[in-house]
């Protein structure tokens, strides 16, 4: 989220990192005067040192004029921007620097480090390296003359302005001890109230006058609400200056603010907000960066608080620290020094903020705002540590708190949590929910929150792990149902898988990431050039291959590209302008996919460089360049852990009959009715449906799993009676790529032959689905991939992980990888799917009853939310019930008594393919084979007269054969020195 991102990109710290040594502090005092139009500053500092010391001057790049101490001239020492001298007294440096416009490049939202000076005949901005400085706390003062027109502003507590013949002088008076000082200046409209005692000044230009106002009147609710958080406002003035850099910069009593602030009063909030809280926690209590910046982190916390934010802010924090800390960046608190880059940020600034919650859960509201006045008062005006901290919390709370803050600040990483072994338990007669917790690595010690939901009320509990495993026991009231673990996000811990949203901060803080383009790339051109700026590769849509896809977060630009089809089956635009969805990578779910969708290069360019601040978001439109909707998808909030599954039970005297819900399942467009392949009762519910239908007259279609597309004309010349059945069997290869008896279905594809019942082949190439089940997609030819359905979803997560208890079951004898094996079940059900979808789009006054396993039914997940996505027709879905009932698994579930299928004859032999021959290997005894003579080695020639060409023909054959029939046999017998001889064989079955 925006407001949160510029949050995180305030001031790490006023002062820059330096050692202080004297334990008199020097004074140093400056006087300023200006030549605007050379952009030059002439400058005089005179230093004052109580005792004798060697001194360090950083001068950097400042001319320097002339060095005196105690009145005698001094050559300098300078090298590398330093000056060393040894002594003390007065020390005078007359000096000059020209600045000009140097803060024009990336980052310039402060971070500490200085963002350039500047001066010119409108403005003035000196933040750092402006004047000699010492390496030391002093008491300073400042005199400045600036051309008539200028107003300037620094952080002292008092002003005194005169004229003069040089120009308008500003004497600043220091009330306090500081590192640094600052000055700037422009051609400013001054404002003043006061609040409580503290005199508030506004500084804006003409142009921004209309949000003083509104500046004014948030800084009055800031100042009186901290004051009444933490403690009263430690100065006696407070200004807030409108500028002309594009973001905002902060000093003690002064906030500037950038024309982003100025420009948006949603963000001037978000802006001025932490800005005013730095007055405590920066400014009063300065940060000793070598030991950790903790003052970026505080401020946040502090500031959601006041804004009441809440668990999505804290979980949003968890989810940056995720998507953008990777081991090569991982640091500690206490390694953090500042940076503005995402990793740094989100341990800085986010980690940083759940260790203040977590530590005020720990220690209590009360105790935690007490432990800050503390601290506040024994470090005011002085360089403050996380140790610092540590020992404010021990002496308010009275507990040794080092654990917190070694684990919390001295490590890096975070934890992750995982439950074990949840159960509902009755234990002494008391109902309770038993479960273990699990770290991983180093345990930390964390309270954890658990709430426990039953069929009489919730429980809330805090438990202590202290262990890698660790087992709880909760007593509650009722049935328990279901158990969340840290629901409201008090634990700085790593997410489970389904907490997680895909959000586009997953895509941006990936270190293997691609964009992928279309023909319409010189649309989206300034779009890759932010990414390819990133270290994104790029890529054709035509080029990418499934290992790139499982390799990387992808941003796949325009609304027709071949990848979005490959995974989701397409995206539909929701509305004008420009827009970015992030979904789950269905080939690696530890990756995302952002489509990217513009209506024209003007709308992509207006937001190609405002989406990274929009990290946290699942979709984002912008219009414009402004930002109209945005939200996250849904997901888990905490670890959701089931305790009860209820048994669903059935009566059976009120069961319903099939005919009796006949009707309500004709009427629907498609029907699609399940089947167990060898279970004849099935396929005879099936037929009473395929007859209801055909009785009521309507006009249907009978869609069969049984039959590839490529022999749908072979289907329609039997249909038609141009062929016969046994012609029909061999040219469709029923038996080499069904194989199961065709009894099973005779009689469903005879009732559609006699009433004209068009007959649908679904299936894709038996050759297609086994190769990508062994070698992916990315195995397949280019004109193989011409037989692919057009789209493909492969993002339903359950129907992933049915498929993946399925290929488990099947792993010690199937060495496949399952990633190929998911492709070619999906490839399997699309092609159904777009079966369905291209009949009934071609007859659109036709029905369809789809007959197919139950596997590609059930629960929806295979062909008929695949061909709803397709063509939006409303469908039911009917299935044998199994082992267990699941009210999800279908529309109906049926149970049917058990009937035998009708029997085929066998001969009793067993065949092998020689040298393009189909040979006898072995005869069974007692068979109908052996009592025709028939013997080993023969090779059938034929069937009375249907020729034996391949071992398929004898099964096609047999399987309108009966008992009793009798029949011909031709075979090849081997002479018994060489060569074969013709014999004929005569007898019944």
């Amino acid at each position: 989220m925006k407001a949160f991102s510029s949050l995180l990109c305030l001031l790490l710290a006023f002062y820059p990192c330096i050692a202080e040594s004297a334990a008199i502090l020097p004074s140093c005092d400056l006087s300023v005067s200006f030549e605007t139009q050379r952009n030059m500053l002439k400058g005089f500092a005179a230093i004052h040192i109580g005792e004798e010391v060697e001194m360090n001057i950083s001068v950097d790049a400042l001319d320097i004029k002339s060095v005196s101490l105690n009145g005698q001239p001094v050559k300098p020492d300078i090298k590398e921007g330093i000056m060393k001298l040894k002594g003390k007294g007065a020390l005078e440096i007359a000096y000059e620097a020209a600045f000009r416009e140097q803060h024009e490049r990336e980052g310039v939202q402060n971070g500490g480090a200085s963002i350039g000076n500047i001066i010119n005949d409108e403005e003035i901005l000196l933040t750092d390296k402006w004047y000699p400085r010492i390496d030391s706390r002093a008491v300073y003062s400042l005199t400045a003359i600036l051309p008539e027109g200028l107003t300037a502003v620094s952080e002292a507590d008092e002003t005194v302005v005169t004229k003069t013949q040089k120009g308008v002088e500003h004497s600043f008076i220091y009330r306090h001890p500081a590192y640094a000082v600052h000055l700037v200046a422009g051609r400013y409209i001054e404002l003043k109230t006061v609040s409580r005692g503290i005199d508030i000044y506004g500084y804006f230009r003409p142009e921004n006058l209309s949000l003083s106002k509104t500046c004014m009147e948030l800084s009055k609710k800031y100042l009186k609400k901290y004051g009444e958080l933490i403690s009263p406002y430690p100065y006696k003035r407070f200004s807030v200056v409108g500028k002309t850099l594009p973001e905002g910069y902060l000093m003690p009593t002064v906030v500037l603010l950038g024309q982003d602030a100025l420009g948006s009063p949603a963000f001037l909030e978000t802006f001025l907000g932490p800005a005013v809280l730095r007055q405590w926690f920066g400014s009063l209590v300065p940060v000793d960066s070598e030991t950790g910046d903790w003052s970026g982190g505080l401020v946040s916390y502090l500031f959601s608080r006041l804004m009441e934010e809440g668990r999505q802010y804290r979980k949003d924090i968890i989810v940056e620290y995720e998507n953008y800390v990777r081991p090569g960046n991982e640091l500690s608190l206490k390694e953090f020094t500042g940076g503005n880059n995402r990793a740094a940020k989100a341990v800085g600034f986010g980690k940083s903020a759940m260790v203040f919650h977590m530590l005020r859960d720990l220690t209590g509201e009360d105790v935690f705002f007490e432990a800050l006045k503390v601290f506040m008062k024994d470090k005011e005006f002085e360089k403050a540590s996380w140790d610092d901290l540590k020992i404010a919390f021990e002496k308010v709370s009275g507990e040794n708190l080092a654990w917190f803050f070694d684990q919390w600040t001295g490590r890096k990483g975070i934890p992750s949590i995982t439950a074990a072994d949840p159960r509902g338990v009755v234990l002494k007669g008391v109902p309770a929910a038993t479960f273990d917790l699990v770290q991983n690595g180093d345990p930390y010690i964390m309270d954890i929150p658990v709430r426990i939901k039953t069929d009489r009320a919730e429980f809330n509990e805090r438990v202590r792990l202290e262990k890698g495993r660790q087992s709880f026991t909760i007593p509650v009231q009722g049935q328990p149902l279901e158990m969340t673990i840290d629901g409201n996000y008090d634990v700085m811990r790593r997410l489970s898988e389904g907490e997680h949203a895909p959000v586009l901060s997953a895509l941006l803080g990936d270190d293997e990431k691609l964009v992928v383009v279309t023909e319409e790339e010189e649309k989206y051109s300034a779009l890759i050039d932010v990414f390819k700026g990133e270290g994104y590769a790029v890529k054709a849509e035509d080029d990418v291959q499934d290992k790139d896809i499982k390799a990387n977060s992808l941003i796949i630009l325009g609304p027709d590209n071949l990848v979005i089809k490959r995974l989701f089956g397409g995206i539909k635009k929701a509305g004008r302008g420009f827009e970015v969805r992030v979904r789950k990578n269905p080939m690696n779910k530890s990756k995302v996919v952002a489509i990217a969708q513009g209506d024209s290069k003007e709308q992509v360019n207006l937001a190609a460089k405002e989406i990274s601040g929009y990290g946290t978001y699942s979709f984002l439109r912008f219009k414009d360049g402004n930002n109209v909707e945005k939200h996250i998808e849904e997901a888990a909030d905490g670890i959701q852990v089931g305790l009860y599954k209820p048994a669903l039970v059935i009566r059976p005297k009120q069961a319903l009959k099939l005919d009796e819900i006949i009707g309500d399942i004709i009427d629907k467009k498609i029907i699609y009715a399940g089947e167990k392949h060898t279970s004849y009762e099935d396929h005879k519910v099936q037929l009473r449906i395929i007859m209801s239908l055909h009785e009521r007259g309507r006009k249907f279609a009978i869609g069969m799993e049984m039959f590839q597309r490529p022999f749908q004309s072979i289907i329609n010349s039997y249909l038609s009676g141009e062929i016969g059945e046994k012609e029909f069997l061999k040219k469709t290869e029923y038996f080499r790529r069904w194989q199961f008896d065709y009894n099973l279905y005779r009689e469903i594809v005879e009732y559609a032959k006699a009433n004209n019942i068009p007959i649908i082949a679904l299936n894709l190439w038996t050759e297609i689905i086994k190769k990508v089940s062994t070698d992916g997609i990315d195995g397949l030819t280019d004109i193989e991939r011409t037989l692919l359905p057009e789209s493909m979803d492969m993002s339903d997560d359950d129907y992933r992980e049915r498929l993946l208890e399925v290929f488990d079951q099947h792993r010690s004898r199937e060495k496949k990888n399952f990633d190929n094996f998911y492709q070619s079940q999906i490839l399997w059900d699309e092609t159904m799917a777009h079966s369905v979808d291209e009949f009934l789009r071609n007859n659109p006054d036709h029905q369809m009853i789809v007959l197919a396993g139950t596997g590609h039914i059930m629960y929806g997940s295979g062909i008929p939310n695949r061909a709803f996505r397709l063509n939006g027709e409303e469908y039911v879905t009917v299935i044998p019930a199994g082992e267990s009932i699941d009210e999800d698994l279908a529309d109906y579930l049926y149970s049917a008594e058990q009937i035998p299928p009708p029997a085929t004859p066998k001969l009793g032999i067993i065949l092998t393919r020689k040298k393009g021959a189909v040979e006898v290997e072995k005869i069974l005894p007692g068979s109908t084979a052996k009592s025709l003579g028939l013997k080993k080695g023969d090779v059938l020639v034929s069937l009375d007269d249907w020729s034996i060409e391949d071992i398929p023909d004898v099964t096609i054959f047999m399987s309108d054969k009966k008992r009793g029939d009798k029949i011909t046999m031709k075979v090849l017998r081997k002479r018994l020195l060489t060569g074969y001889r013709e014999i004929v064989l005569t007898g019944s079955i």
